[in-house]
């Protein structure tokens, strides 16, 4: 057996090659798919199948462009109703590659066409593909199929049969490899490690605990937080089929164009990290830096009709911010600044600035503090008499920030922290506005008080 996994940080995506005997499939692609075409190239594999094992609403799939590259065939469960050529799966079904057979379990829960794959090997079991059904130390969400007519209570129910009648049948040795890690708002505490063991996730997964179905079903639907707004838009752009990455098309703009964008009702995304942004940027400009969670931030912080002026510390920085957007379905791209912040300061064009203060400063001022952090972060420790209002919630919740005085943003490190104060600088803050430089984590490395 080749296998191979592909994991890409900026969305906690997991995708996998599996290959035999000069052939192999690729599981969950992202949009762009050079990747595995060139591993499947040096590993001497045809690509023939592309399988996935859901419609992924967290980003958007390369298997449109990856099937018109290669010539495999694209895979669904049955359930999907895919607007595309493609080949539909029910339980039990088994493709082979080479020596393998790759098992389709149909493990509906999180989306109603669910399907966990089983790699078979000299009538062995060896690997399960589960995608968003179980991940380690989580299982999927239930809350994502409202749009198809099912309720959170319904597709809980789905998932513990998914778990119990199928998954925790097979036997403890089996390597479980899912689509997502730590980060991803596909579940709720998903684990850093990116496999296990049916076993070991059998005695340490919190949901796979005995309970009941009545209790499983209580604990996946309470305290689920709101999925991102891109979620659905994204798995319907997955059941038609993405159009390919080279057709998005984000020329250079100079200095005086961006500004007469701008005046049209463009959106400036600036992608550098808080401390160059808090230096100078673009009055009115959004920042979300490309060194964190950039593509899932992007997606949950801008409407899907904003059209965007990338900001970047380099034209290479800026392509990858397209292709970064792309992967979430975001293709609605001006262009990017030709020259970044040096241009259009050399253009004599205003710039905005937000302060950037130490922890040490913020206890020794009279600063009020908004931590944007997420629920359970901030009861797990925060600054004395912060309010909390997580990032994913700021913009409907604006109205609970009172206007006067000093306002320093905070979170974990000072990336969300800087995005949030983009955000309430559109909404008139302004000169109020400071950003904590190493968030609560250096609060409390410097030994400072917190509240829990």
């Amino acid at each position: 057996m080749i296998f191979h996994q592909f994991y890409l940080n900026c969305l906690a995506h997991a995708s996998y090659l599996v290959g035999s005997e000069g052939e192999c499939a690729i599981v969950d692609p992202q949009r762009d798919v050079d990747q595995y075409i060139a591993e499947a190239e040096a590993r001497g594999l045809a690509i023939r199948w592309i399988l996935e094992t859901h419609l992924h609403a967290d980003f958007v799939s390369g298997h449109r462009e990856l099937a018109a590259r290669t010539g495999a065939e694209i895979v669904f469960g049955a359930a999907a109703n895919a607007g595309f050529p493609h080949r539909a799966v029910n339980d039990g079904d088994v493709l082979q590659i080479g020596s393998l057979q790759l098992r389709a379990l149909a493990t509906p829960g999180h989306t109603p066409e669910s399907i966990s794959w089983l790699i078979v090997e000299d009538g062995e079991p060896r690997k399960l593909l589960t995608g968003d059904t179980l991940f380690i130390g989580d299982v999927g969400r239930p809350d994502l199929a409202g749009a198809r007519g099912f309720t959170s209570e319904q597709m809980a129910a789905l998932l513990y049969d998914s778990l119990h009648g199928k998954i925790l049948t097979l036997p403890d040795h089996v390597e479980v490899w899912p689509a997502h890690g730590a980060g991803s708002a596909c579940g709720r505490n998903i684990s850093a490690d990116t496999s296990s063991t049916i076993g070991l996730q059998r005695k340490t997964n919190y949901a796979l605990q005995p309970m009941s179905r009545e209790e499983f079903v209580r604990l996946m639907t309470t305290d689920i937080s709101e999925p991102p707004p891109y979620f659905s838009r994204d798995a319907e752009i997955n059941r038609t089929g993405a159009r390919p990455l080279a057709d998005i098309d984000a020329p250079p703009l100079q200095p005086a164009e961006v500004k007469a964008r701008i005046a049209e009702g463009a959106v400036v995304l600036d992608v550098r990290d808080a401390d160059a942004f808090g230096a100078g940027h673009i009055p009115g400009s959004i920042n979300i830096g490309l060194g964190g969670q950039f593509a899932s931030w992007a997606g949950t912080l801008l409407s899907a009709g904003d059209r965007l002026i990338i900001v970047a510390d380099s034209a290479e920085r800026s392509k990858e911010a397209v292709m970064r957007l792309a992967r979430v379905g975001m293709e609605n791209i001006v262009g990017w600044l030709d020259g970044g912040i040096f241009a259009w300061n050399n253009a004599a064009f205003e710039l905005a600035q937000l302060p950037q203060i130490s922890p040490a400063e913020l206890k020794g001022s009279s600063s009020r503090v908004l931590d944007v952090r997420r629920p359970a972060e901030y009861a797990g420790g925060h600054v004395p008499g912060a309010l909390s209002i997580p990032l994913n919630e700021l913009q409907r919740r604006v109205g609970e920030i009172k206007s006067g005085g000093p306002l320093a943003v905070i979170c974990a490190g000072g990336y969300r922290s800087s995005a949030a104060a983009s955000l309430l600088a559109r909404h008139g803050f302004h000169g109020e506005l400071q950003n904590v430089t190493g968030g609560t984590s250096a609060w409390i490395r410097e030994g400072f008080e917190t509240e829990r």
